[in-house]
């Protein structure tokens, strides 16, 4: 029997719904960091030998586990971050929408790029894989999330360690159970790892590529890391998403997609909308609408169908949230829903309307992760243009208007990875999913997500025959 000093220290996960303990693991140590580290090499070098069609063949395979075990899947999203289980089904809908489109280009994507021959020479560019990919994932959406790098990193000839966030271990353990049906052991494999192991990872020259989602803060750390030993990265960070609601929008839909918006996943989105400009001549209109619609949200245990609303998977966001709706009312904001915890067990915080929100405020300058919907007038346009823009996030932007020309207008003057018109809080696969500023750095998604995920390697071949002159 093992003594206490030699006992491995265990990553416990609590159900942010009833603090309820959900499952428990050993971090890895460092033998089994080495192993796994060890299996993605090898298996990476067997995998980049198969053609893009074999790929995609074992990938629709490794899908086949999400399909059989859609209901376990979606149930343990649930209890470990609080996303109602409705909403938990969706992702499960989208995960394989996404990774259907991936598959969909990919030989089109990772063909050669044959340039035109001159003079007898042979040229075309291949986009050969990184080796290793290092997926270090969020709890937020813990199958779309990994998704966007592990099935485009698989279809480019990579295999994927899988560091899952401390919240969503779960996750991580069915996506290597998922590959593993490849065929082919190390494919996708789970890690359970510290930050200090998961920076040690980082630092190992098995390691092609790093993708990490999750805070600013947590970007830089990586980065750093990873430019140590000049590895590339692909960084997906926060976003403090700005909506424009013009003078001509059409309020009803406007109100139902902004709110949505906001409070989808309990506003737990790196691209929720979470600052909202509203025309001065609807301001007042916008508001009234908007009540009824917070209103119809139902909190309570997220594995209810009944629920709309879970409880916040950080156990320490919702005080948070609390303190900022207070610094934003003592600085002029109006509290017209919400704005304090309910008495409910969990980590709740009520969807939230405040009105006149001043620009300098915390709920309109960093990200809140929360459901709360601040609203400020403007007098037109330029107004808005200015303050969307007056942040240090760049990750997405909606201007809700008829008017196309005024829509395109909006396209050009944001500094954002995606401008929507009539549409918000939703990633299209066959675009690519990046940011500007401090929302992050390189893309996921379309064809571009595959040349994040390659490098181009060069071909130039001349005859061996001289030409006789």
């Amino acid at each position: 029997m093992n003594s206490p000093a030699r006992r491995r220290a265990v990553l416990k996960v609590v159900n942010p719904f009833n603090q309820k303990t959900v499952c428990a693991f050993p971090w890895d140590g460092p033998a089994e960091i080495e192993s796994k580290l060890e299996s993605a090499r090898k298996a990476q070098a067997r995998w980049s030998r198969l053609d893009v069609p074999e790929r995609i063949r074992r990938i629709e395979s490794g899908l086949d586990y999400f399909r059989a075990h859609r209901d376990r899947i979606a149930r343990d999203i649930t209890v470990q971050m609080g996303k109602p289980i409705t909403q938990s089904r969706r992702e499960i809908d989208t995960f394989f929408e996404r990774a259907r489109y991936m598959m969909s280009i990919a030989v089109k994507s990772l063909a050669p790029d044959v340039m035109p021959a001159r003079g007898g020479m042979s040229l075309r560019m291949e986009h050969v894989p990184l080796g290793v990919v290092l997926n270090i994932a969020a709890w937020n959406y813990p199958l779309l999330i990994p998704c966007n790098v592990v099935v485009p990193a698989l279809l480019a000839g990579n295999t994927v360690l899988l560091k899952h966030s401390e919240r969503t271990p779960l996750c991580g353990r069915h996506f290597e159970r998922a590959f593993g049906r490849a065929g082919m052991p190390g494919l996708v494999t789970n890690l359970t790892t510290t930050h200090d192991a998961t920076a040690r990872v980082i630092s190992d020259p098995r390691v092609g590529f790093v993708a990490f989602t999750g805070s600013v803060r947590g970007g830089r750390q990586v980065y750093r890391k990873s430019a140590r030993r000049i590895v590339d990265v692909g960084l997906e960070l926060g976003g403090k998403d700005p909506a424009y609601v013009a003078e001509d929008a059409d309020m009803d839909f406007t109100v139902e997609n902004v709110v949505d918006g906001a409070c989808y996943n309990a506003g737990q989105s790196c691209c929720a909308v979470e600052r909202v400009y509203v025309h001065r001549t609807r301001y007042d209109e916008f508001l009234q609408k908007a009540i009824p619609v917070l209103q119809r949200y139902r909190m309570g245990d997220p594995l209810e169908e009944t629920t709309t609303m879970g409880p916040l998977a950080r156990k320490s966001l919702p005080a948070e949230l609390g303190r900022r709706v207070k610094a934003a009312v003592s600085m002029g904001a109006e509290i017209l829903l919400g704005g304090a915890r309910p008495r409910l067990a969990g980590n709740f915080f009520p969807p939230t309307l405040l009105a006149n929100v001043p620009q300098a405020s915390r709920v309109m300058r960093e990200e809140s992760f929360g459901p709360i919907v601040p609203v400020k007038a403007v007098s037109g346009d330029a107004e808005a243009v200015r303050l969307m823009n007056d942040s240090r996030y760049g990750l997405t932007a909606s201007v809700w208007t008829r008017d196309r020309s005024r829509a395109e207008f909006f396209a050009r003057a944001l500094d954002a990875g995606t401008v929507y018109q009539n549409r918000c809080d939703y990633l299209h696969p066959a675009l690519a999913w990046t940011g500007a500023r401090d929302s992050g750095l390189g893309s996921t998604l379309s064809k571009y997500g595959f040349f994040h995920l390659t490098r181009r390697k060069n071909i130039h071949f001349r005859p061996a025959v001289w030409p006789k002159y």
